[in-house]
C-alpha cells in the first residue's frame, strides 16, 4: 500500500512539473519568437527611413526636384468658381528622353495636385484632387512637334477630349508644358482656411503610358527620371482671394 501512494505521487509530481516545464518553455518561446520578429523589423526600418529621405515640416514649403530644373514660380487663387493654380516651371529634358521623341516614340507628362486635410485622430484625408495629362510627339515627316492635353490619361483606343497644338521647335512645345495658368484644381468650399490642409503639386513623366518593352528597359535608369514638386499650406498667406 505504502509504495503504490509513494507511486502515485511521484507520478503526479512528474506530472505537475513536466505541465510547469512546458508552460514555462512556451513563455520563453515566445520571448524568443517576439524578440526575433522585433530586430527584424527594425533591421528592415533603417534602409525605408534612409531611403525616404529627411521628413518635411508641414508648415513650410518645398521643391524637390529629381532632374535638371526648378518650380520658378507658384501662386494659388481662391475664386467663386473654385481654387485656380498657376506656376512657371523650368526643365530640359533628359537625354533620353529626346532622344526617343527624334525616334518618334511618343513621351507622355502629368501635372498632379492634390489637397489633404490633415487630421490627428486618423490617417490625412484628400479632400480634391486633379490631374492634366501631357503627350509630347514628333511628327518625322513634316518635323513638326505635336503637344495634347487632356484631363484624363490617353488611350490607345484615341477615345476622349484633348486639345492638341503643333510647334516649328521642340522649345516652343516647352515652353507650353512648363507654364500652367489658373488651373481649376478644387470647387471653391474646399479651402476653407484652417490652416489644417495642404498642396501638394507635382510635374513628372508617366511612365506607365510608355510602351511595354520601353517601361522595362527604363526600370532603374537615372536618366528617366523628370519629377517637380511642390508643398504649401493653405492659408490667408498662401492662398490670394479674388473678389
Amino acid at each position: 500500500m505504502h509504495q503504490v501512494t509513494m507511486t502515485a505521487f511521484t507520478t503526479h509530481f512528474c506530472k505537475s512539473w513536466l505541465r510547469e516545464l512546458y508552460a514555462r518553455g512556451r513563455i520563453v518561446a515566445w520571448f524568443l519568437v517576439s524578440a526575433v520578429l522585433f530586430a527584424v523589423l527594425a533591421a528592415a526600418s533603417v534602409p525605408a527611413a534612409h531611403a525616404q529621405g529627411p521628413s518635411q515640416s508641414p508648415n513650410s514649403n518645398s521643391n524637390s526636384n529629381h532632374s535638371s530644373g526648378e518650380i520658378v514660380d507658384f501662386r494659388l487663387n481662391q475664386t467663386s468658381s473654385g481654387l485656380l493654380l498657376s506656376a512657371s516651371m523650368r526643365f530640359e529634358l533628359p537625354e533620353q528622353v529626346e532622344d526617343a521623341l527624334y525616334k518618334g516614340i511618343a513621351m507622355y507628362f502629368v501635372a498632379e495636385a492634390q489637397v489633404i486635410r490633415e487630421r490627428w485622430y486618423w490617417s490625412d484625408k484628400v479632400v480634391a484632387q486633379a490631374s492634366r495629362h501631357m503627350r509630347l510627339s514628333y511628327q518625322p515627316l513634316t518635323r513638326r512637334w505635336r503637344l495634347s492635353q487632356a484631363s484624363t490619361p490617353f488611350s490607345d483606343s484615341g477615345l476622349g477630349v484633348s486639345l492638341g497644338q503643333n510647334f516649328d521647335d521642340l522649345s516652343d512645345a516647352l515652353a507650353v508644358m512648363q507654364r500652367i495658368s489658373r488651373w481649376n484644381i478644387a470647387n471653391s468650399e474646399v479651402f476653407d482656411g484652417s490652416g489644417d490642409q495642404q498642396l501638394n503639386f507635382q510635374f513628372r513623366l508617366d511612365m506607365s503610358q510608355l510602351p511595354r518593352p520601353l517601361q522595362l528597359s527604363t526600370v532603374g535608369r537615372t536618366g528617366w527620371n523628370l519629377l517637380l514638386s511642390r508643398s504649401v499650406r493653405l492659408n490667408a498667406n498662401t492662398v490670394e482671394t479674388e473678389q
